[in-house]
């Protein structure tokens, strides 16, 4: 496929993605300015307040200030009318970096992954640009630099992340190739590929984690969900917005679930904690979500951290099979502590990213901080992982596995090496009537017809 074509698909994509999640946050205002209002939409009002609701779902920070009248109007502190509003509505980012991945995959598939995904980011800021310049609102300010950096790393690292991984085997020139033959060459692909693999399980693993700790919270804190909905005394359209501002919060609900089974857990505001070993959730506000947060503790949760260890163990036993398919036996224990070491640095690496994304404030005083802390989280879950995966990495092999290993080893002769030599049978005596049979053959043959009986 031309290089053209390549680009103007990835544009196109981008395009898509960034209309889809402004079309996402625009709709639902309107809704609520026709039903709440009684009027025809303002869309001088309505964009910068839909533009402004997507950068924050793109990790952009914005600086929140009350006007003066509502202040007066509903009797708020006049020093709380000012604070920070940085707790993003994940569903947003969580769509752009889906979408991203799949163009530069599909970028990847047709020749040229990292041009596609460089034209695809490229469109993206520029999409994000136009928006942090057109949607300015004296109420909610964001940094303009933030506004247009953030956005486009969110589509940016999905998309080269998943053109390279797309490309790496069928790459016949680039960068992507340069860097897969210097590492055959060096004889590390294979452990590459192996740890890469480990990374797929351990990512896999901890996004499992959060939606099992998030399913369960919905089953056990629904009703006070209905309950928060109920006393917020909103009507039918009201409801229907604080249902779609949960749905947008509730992969940043799942990250905080992964903080809480890993065992660090998350704070709801300065001095408060909501962990397994025990929760102190202080005065939560009254949003439905919030309803979902546990309002006790038991010491069962705490086997809630074998959950990790266990995806530790899984991604170990996968690295250990594929690092034994390609090579001649088992990988040596350095190799396999290196390897080990490395996934442990890898999972501490997503529960710190894990923790950035899925904290900051949602309004003033002790709020200006919730979520999950980025050291702790980091720490716990490197360890829980490179303990599960060392304990399958480093642990004897069994005696079957070193049998199956010498027998493919043994190709020439395909049989296990020690196993007891094949019994050679003799020829057998020959049979008269053989004889009888050939003559009759003979005889057949030469006249062209059966001898006379």
């Amino acid at each position: 496929m031309y290089r053209l074509t390549i680009v103007l698909l990835a544009a196109f994509d981008a395009v898509i993605a960034a209309v889809v999640g402004l079309a996402a946050s625009l709709a639902p205002l309107t809704l609520l300015w026709v039903f709440g209002f009684d009027g025809l939409p303002d869309l001088g009002t309505l964009w910068p307040a839909a533009g402004t609701v997507w950068q924050l779902g793109h990790l952009v920070p914005l600086a929140i200030t009350l006007p003066p009248e509502y202040v007066a109007a509903i009797g708020v502190d006049p020093a709380a009318a000012s604070f920070p509003l940085s707790l993003a509505p994940l569903a947003f980012a969580g769509f752009t970096a889906v979408f991203a991945a799949r163009s530069g995959r599909r970028a990847a598939d047709a020749g040229s992954g990292l041009v596609g995904a460089s034209a695809g980011s490229v469109v993206f800021a520029a999409i994000a640009t136009l928006v942090a310049l057109s949607a300015r609102t004296d109420v909610a300010v964001a940094d303009p630099a933030l506004a247009i950096v953030l956005p486009a790393l969110v589509f940016a690292v999905p998309a080269v992340v998943a053109a390279i991984v797309a490309q790496w085997d069928d790459a016949d020139a680039g960068p992507v190739a340069v860097v897969r033959d210097r590492l055959e060459r060096a004889r590390a692909e294979e452990a590459v590929r192996a740890t890469a693999a480990g990374l797929a399980v351990i990512a896999a693993g901890v996004v499992g984690l959060g939606g099992l700790v998030v399913v369960a919270a919905v089953i056990a804190g629904m009703g006070e969900v209905i309950s928060l909905t109920q006393a917020a005394g909103v009507d039918l359209v009201g409801s229907l917005v604080l249902a779609l501002g949960s749905f947008l919060y509730l992969p940043t609900l799942w990250g905080w679930g992964v903080a809480f089974a890993a065992g660090p857990g998350f704070t709801l505001g300065e001095g408060t904690a909501i962990a397994p070993g025990g929760t102190d959730a202080g005065i939560v506000p009254g949003i439905p979500i919030l309803g979902l947060l546990p309002s006790g503790t038991s010491p069962w949760l705490l086997l809630l951290g074998l959950l990790p260890v266990g995806v530790g163990a899984l991604a170990g036993l996968i690295v250990r099979r594929r690092l034994r398919d390609g090579a001649v036996g088992d990988a040596p224990v350095a190799t396999r502590a290196i390897v080990a070491g490395v996934l442990g640095l890898l999972a501490a690496g997503i529960g710190a990213l894990l923790a950035v994304v899925t904290s900051g404030g949602i309004g003033p005083g002790r709020f200006e901080r919730v979520g999950p802390e980025p050291g702790p989280l980091a720490l716990v879950l490197g360890l829980e992982v490179v303990v599960g995966a060392a304990i399958l990495l480093l642990s004897p092999r069994g005696l079957d596995d070193d049998e199956t290993d010498e027998a493919y080893r043994d190709e020439d002769r395909g049989a296990f090496d020690g196993a007891p030599a094949p019994v050679e049978f003799a020829d057998p005596a020959p049979d008269p009537a053989d004889d009888v049979t050939e003559d009759l053959s003979d005889l057949r043959g030469s006249g062209g017809e059966d001898p006379p009986r």
